[in-house]
């Protein structure tokens, strides 16, 4: 059995792929999340981007922090930190074993990878769309 998880994320919701793989890089297995700008949040566009817009606007001083991440790789390996015990030496060195990508990168093209999410309907944004807003 291989030690390495690919997850395709288009239509993921961002929460179930966050803990989804939270659990298996805390199990021991490299975790590799491609197409992230892909990845969902469920509820209203409006009120997803207010909330962030928010966090972005109170901020903080530019020398010393907190910086506010701006990137879709970035803001779901933020999520998925915060479902790790990222303070403690387990749950750091599973956050070591977590990649995210915003596209399919050149040594991930030709493997299997996970298909974690499928259509929605309904409301929704996707981590592109929210960079694009709170920017």
């Amino acid at each position: 059995m291989t030690n390495e998880i690919i997850i395709d994320g288009k239509n993921a919701t961002m929460g179930r792929l966050a803990s989804y793989s939270a659990k298996q890089a805390l199990l021991g297995k490299k975790v590799a999340i491609v197409n992230s700008e892909e990845v969902v949040i469920i509820g209203d566009k409006r009120n997803i981007a207010e909330k962030y817009a928010r966090l972005v606007k109170k901020g903080g001083s530019s020398q010393k922090g907190p910086k506010i991440i701006r990137t879709p790789e970035r803001i779901l390996k933020r999520v998925i930190r915060g479902m790790l015990p990222h303070d403690k030496g387990r749950g750091e060195e599973a956050l070591d074993r977590i990649r995210c990508y915003n596209q399919i990168p050149e040594e991930y093209k030709e493997t299997k990878k996970i298909h974690a999410g499928k259509e929605k309907r309904g409301k929704f944004i996707t981590l592109k769309e929210l960079v694009s807003l709170i920017k």
